[in-house]
């Protein structure tokens, strides 16, 4: 199988810290591209200034960083080839519901179906591992 049941908790924590903090990542990163300088160097610096002094962006990149220690920590001892799917998967659902109740336009029904159907092929690939 792809992992036990601590291990199979920690990737669904890693799928929910990756998935609902997309949305706020971009509500947060608003406004950057407003920002304008003439050399490549000041623009780099405005941006990262920007970011890295915002806490509605810095929360969430903080929190997808943990995320992404969690996997990288839980890649030692799961299967990395039904790890990887199912963690994507299920960040792409929590991405869809966060979104939705931020007030995005997740693409409607194509999109949830689309969601719905990953999910089962992910879920048949580790029933039959």
């Amino acid at each position: 199988g792809c992992c036990g049941a601590g291990e199979a908790a920690v990737l669904l924590l890693v799928a929910a810290l990756w998935g609902s903090t997309g949305p706020f990542l971009r509500t947060g990163a608003a406004g950057l591209e407003e920002l304008r300088h003439r050399s490549r160097l000041r623009q780099l610096l405005a941006e990262i200034r920007f970011l890295g002094l915002n806490y509605k962006y810095m929360v969430p990149f903080l929190l997808n960083q943990c995320g992404s220690l969690l996997f990288y920590l839980t890649l030692a001892s799961a299967d990395l080839s039904l790890a990887v799917p199912l963690c994507n998967s299920l960040a792409l659902i929590f991405t869809l519901v966060t979104g939705r109740m931020l007030g995005e336009d997740i693409g409607g029904k194509r999109a949830v179906a689309g969601m719905v159907l990953t999910l089962l092929g992910v879920m048949l690939c580790m029933a039959g591992s």
